[in-house]
């Protein structure tokens, strides 16, 4: 298979790098290939070998005539549990109360908008 037809198809799934505390580097990985391995102190160097892994997931797959994952095809329900600490969940009670909202709606409203009552 042509290198360009690969660039192609790899470059439509997306390549996260972000900083690890954890790991005290950079961490490369592509959520819809099930990947995540590439680490590294420089940002930009983690980002050009995650893409040559993208590149070589493809071609494999390619290779093999296997499927390969829809680029972003995850689907999210809109519900997740999320554990918070007690006061933080008596403050949202509060506001809701307060606002006369569902503990819902304020707890997706302070997610939106990075707002979170004291």
């Amino acid at each position: 298979m042509k290198t360009k037809k690969i660039q192609v198809i790899a470059d439509r799934y997306a390549k996260v790098v972000e900083w690890s505390e954890e790991d005290g580097c950079f961490v490369g990985r592509i959520p819809a290939l099930g990947y995540g391995g590439v680490h590294g102190k420089d940002r930009s160097k983690v980002f050009e070998e995650i893409c040559q892994v993208a590149e070589e997931i493809v071609a494999i797959h390619l290779a093999d005539r296997r499927k390969l994952p829809a680029p972003g095809a995850r689907k999210y329900s809109g519900k997740f549990l999320l554990r918070i600490p007690p006061g933080l969940h008596e403050a949202i009670a509060i506001e809701a109360e307060k606002s006369c909202r569902s503990l819902n709606a304020v707890a997706a409203e302070a997610l939106r908008t990075g707002l979170v009552p004291a």
